[in-house]
């Protein structure tokens, strides 16, 4: 069995590289960004088909809000840190010291809590930004990863 079929129900190919969708009792658990030679595959278990069908309303219309079962493993402050990115709208941005300020918190410990973020994607963490410019994304500040962030904010009118 491949590394990918061992941690995920599906790989899809989309416009910015494939993706993997994780499931655990029929809710989302995990979105991550894999390498270009990842083989596409859709295991037929619950809750992949709504799953799927909401990545490709999000791809048609980027202000399309994601409304998925979600089982997300985190601390608490974690968790509050993504549900504030859920409140982002698509072709809006925040800086990390923005979003900080909303939740009562700082700047490092927001971008740490998006950079552990485990949907990505779903959990729009793409919407935070740098004061001075993109930031980082899923932990790299460049190359392919950075590139699906610019490719997002490209589709939801924001770059």
């Amino acid at each position: 069995m491949s590394r990918e079929r061992a941690h995920f129900q599906a790989v899809i190919n989309l416009p910015f590289g494939n993706v993997g969708i994780s499931l655990q009792q029929g809710k989302l658990s995990g979105v991550a960004y894999l390498d270009d030679d990842a083989a596409s595959y859709v295991e037929e278990v619950p809750g992949i088909s709504r799953i799927l069908q909401a990545i490709e309303d999000y791809l048609s219309d980027a202000k399309c809000r994601f409304d998925l079962d979600l089982l997300l493993r985190g601390t608490p402050y974690q968790k509050r840190v993504w549900r504030a990115l859920q409140s982002i709208p698509a072709g809006e941005t925040l800086t990390y010291g923005e979003l900080a300020a909303r939740i009562g918190s700082g700047a490092r410990a927001v971008g740490n809590a998006c950079r552990t973020n485990p949907c990505p994607l779903v959990i729009p963490c793409h919407r935070v930004v740098a004061a001075n410019g993109l930031g980082g994304f899923a932990g790299e500040r460049s190359g392919r990863k950075l590139e699906i962030k610019r490719w997002l904010l490209r589709h939801e009118g924001r770059l």
